[in-house]
């Protein structure tokens, strides 16, 4: 596996991975590597000739006080586990490099990244959005590959691909892969570090409250008494907080009272100083 720390190596390198016409899967991560990113890698590597993968702790898309600084970075590690997954070539720039002195153009979708995670953290989904149109024009990939499990992200990113007419990829090659869950059901995340073993084992209420909510929300009744009860029971299992606990349209975002036959729950709650993310289906 190769790895390009500046742009002019990581062109010369994406193009003789092309060679005589090879197509190359992107897979973005801001590394601490765990199994979900690696079953993204395996995905890509189905989908594509080459996969490249980037390794950038982006710092447009953390707000005022949030975990920057703390968040892991240990690229050595990361580097091991994807040339064991046959990656090609590991796209890790310095900030400067993406960033350059005088950088000055932000890219802004409105609409899905409103709300949710958007709601409680200002400016993350334009950060999200402009970082992921530079790693598009830098690699300049056939396929993308995102999890599920950052849902209104993959919809903010299909929006700027649909709104910009990005070509490599087109919205149509931007792939959502299904989130990767530990044995309690937990979403696999690197934040989930951060938990204390007590903390941990509290966490793994949050799919199990989602779960419960889920069976009664599809029934068809309104979704404020489970949407409701979800919370209390969070609260009950040891989170400090619920950011939201909500219904959406799986594919607008937009809110809903009760399940429209494409539905998904959303919920965002902190435990300690972690705050933890998850979505399901409505089935």
């Amino acid at each position: 596996m190769q790895t390009a720390r500046e742009l002019e190596v990581l062109r010369k390198a994406v193009d003789t991975l092309r060679g005589d016409g090879a197509t190359i899967a992107l897979v973005p991560t801001m590394g601490a590597l765990h199994e979900g990113h690696l079953t993204l890698m395996r995905e890509a590597r189905h989908a594509a000739d080459h996969v490249v993968a980037s390794i950038f702790v982006n710092p447009r898309q953390f707000g005022e006080g949030e975990d920057l600084d703390a968040y892991p970075r240990q690229l050595a590690r990361d580097s091991e586990l994807l040339e064991k997954e046959g990656v090609a070539l590991l796209w890790a720039p310095q900030p400067q490099e993406v960033y350059p002195q005088g950088y000055a153009t932000n890219i802004s979708v409105a609409g899905v990244s409103e709300g949710l995670c958007g709601g409680d953290r200002p400016g993350h989904f334009d950060g999200v959005a402009t970082v992921v149109c530079k790693l598009f024009n830098q690699v300049r990939p056939d396929i993308g590959f995102f999890g599920e499990k950052d849902w209104q992200q993959l919809a903010v990113i299909r929006r700027m691909a649909r709104d910009l007419d990005l070509t490599q990829p087109n919205v149509d090659a931007i792939r959502g892969v299904p989130i990767v869950r530990e044995e309690d059901g937990l979403a696999m995340s690197s934040r989930n570090a951060y938990l204390s073993s007590k903390q941990r084992e509290q966490a793994g209420a949050l799919p199990r409250a989602m779960r419960d909510a889920i069976a009664v929300l599809s029934e068809g009744g309104e979704a404020e008494r489970p949407l409701g009860n979800l919370r209390e029971v969070l609260q009950v299992s040891g989170f400090d907080s619920v950011d939201y606990a909500e219904l959406r349209d799986a594919d607008s975002l937009e809110p809903l009272e009760k399940d429209n036959g494409n539905a998904r729950l959303f919920v965002a709650a902190r435990i300690g100083g972690t705050r933890l993310i998850d979505n399901m289906a409505v089935e």
